[in-house]
């Protein structure tokens, strides 16, 4: 990070302030335990302030002359654009003001408990959990069958050696430190994961708040600007961050992941040489109540784009009726006007308008069953009735294609009397309705303004002349 970037976030980032605030002590303890610690939503301004209350009596008592302010006038200070260290807002269906920590709070609450000194500090088992996440990469990302299957044999053959110790009662129990140490990085990462909930939040509220933004301005059409948010919808979800998301949301749903849970923590609290704290044993709730907020912003959105649509269909409607109703009007103030002379006036082709009234139609008759004997009797057969079939003449249009490419140059237009003129007609009006038909890459038939007359022969051999609209042949 250079010089300017570290300006901005120490001059700008809601996080830093705090720590450059001469009531960050009052502002950490109070709103770390509430909403961090307790892992709170959002809560009412006035519940908020009660507590408030209660914790400056306590800091009271001991320091009577330091934080001086009444408790409302903290939360106001708090919450306000240029603290950033809690949110207002009006959730729906309530009339009174929620506040709920900012991302920007989590991390310098994070960051202050990291100064505290720590007893014990373990190493092997997150070095263990860097080694399993290596595993994981390597081995999750091969396409090699042949290796994925030495892999799997490989942990096969570990496991069976594992089964036959443990069926001798030999195998390694992890000792008192080693539990420790796997607790600590446990509660650590769990506290971690509920403060990365909030950033997810955070983002999400961030879309939200963005969708109001071009619903409120826009003034385009509909379809656009469901586009662009369906667009922006899509993109946070298929993001890296809406994956992991709703990966993690559908494993923490499964009922046999919380039972799964559930027992482990319970076993864990009630090994007594580890000390857990007992908040941990819902941490998995709290888990899901965060994962839940997270996808409560969301389906504000989905309510954003549902009410625009309902919002957009009543002003259409309104609109189409103050259309009708000035119609209407316009009509009252003309219906006693009668146009003289060659005022504009209404003509109709008949005096009256036709009725047809629904009870002349004739009621519904069935018809008895007709039965078809398509199969003519043996004695009816006439031999020679096929003969017409075999005197059937056959148009070729490749030859018809020819011709025009031969009189028409590329690029060129002629009329087709001028190109049967120069080739006489063969096949008589079949002839002449195959150029009509002819539809190649670099032949067009059009019909243009004018006639023109075409004279041929036909299959007898008597002279025949068509008049027909004059017809122009183009070479592409």
């Amino acid at each position: 990070m250079d010089l300017d970037e570290l300006d901005r976030l120490w001059e700008r980032h809601p996080a830093w302030r705090l720590l450059r605030a001469r009531n960050a002590p009052l502002v950490l303890s109070f709103l770390g335990r509430h909403f961090i610690d307790e892992n709170r939503g959002a809560v009412a301004a006035g519940q908020l302030v009660s507590a408030l209350d209660d914790h400056l009596y306590a800091v009271h008592r001991i320091e009577p002359e330091r934080y001086t302010q009444d408790a409302s006038d903290y939360i106001d200070d708090w919450s306000s654009p240029e603290s950033g260290w809690l949110r207002r807002f009006y959730p729906a269906a309530s009339e009174e003001v929620h506040v709920e920590a900012t991302p920007s709070l989590e991390k310098a609450y994070q960051w202050v408990e990291s100064l505290r000194a720590r007893a014990f500090v373990g190493t092997e088992s997150r070095l263990q959990t860097l080694v399993d996440l290596l595993r994981q990469i390597v081995h999750g990302s091969e396409t090699d069958p042949e290796t994925r299957i030495a892999e799997l044999e490989r942990r096969r053959d570990a496991i069976n050696a594992e089964l036959a110790a443990a069926r001798e009662g030999r195998f390694a129990v992890l000792d008192d430190t080693a539990l420790r140490e796997r607790y600590q990085q446990f509660s650590s990462t769990a506290r971690e994961l509920l403060s990365d909930f909030r950033e997810v939040e955070e983002n999400f509220r961030t879309l939200d708040r963005t969708a109001r933004e071009k619903i409120a301005g826009w003034e385009g059409g509909k379809g656009d600007l469901l586009a662009e948010l369906v667009t922006s919808r899509t993109d946070i979800a298929a993001s890296d961050q809406g994956r992991s998301f709703q990966a993690f949301h559908d494993f923490l749903l499964s009922e046999g992941r919380q039972d799964e849970l559930a027992d482990l923590l319970g076993a864990v609290l009630g090994m007594p040489q580890i000390g857990a704290e007992r908040r941990l044993r819902s941490v998995h709730h709290d888990w899901a109540d965060a994962a839940e907020r997270a996808q409560q912003t969301v389906r504000n959105l989905s309510e954003q784009l549902r009410r625009f649509l309902e919002d957009q269909v009543w002003i259409e409607n309104r609109r189409v009726m103050e259309l009708a109703r000035a119609v209407e009007a316009s009509a009252l103030l003309v219906r006693d006007t009668v146009p003289r002379g060659d005022e504009l006036g209404l003509e109709i082709d008949e005096s009256g308008v036709t009725i047809a009234l629904p009870f002349e139609r004739p009621l519904y008759a069935p018809q008895p069953d007709v039965v078809v004997d398509s199969l003519p009797a043996p004695h009816t057969v006439d031999e020679t009735g096929l003969d017409g079939l075999f005197a059937q003449r056959f148009v070729d249009t490749v030859r018809l294609a020819g011709n025009i490419r031969a009189v028409v140059p590329p690029r060129s237009v002629a009329a087709l009397d001028d190109i049967v003129g120069l080739y006489p007609v063969e096949e008589g009006i079949a002839e002449i309705l195959g150029y009509l038909s002819l539809a190649d890459d670099d032949i067009a038939v059009e019909v243009s303004d004018g006639e023109m007359t075409i004279a041929y022969d036909d299959v007898e051999g008597e002279p025949r002349r068509v008049r027909m609209p004059r017809v122009m042949v183009t070479r592409r």
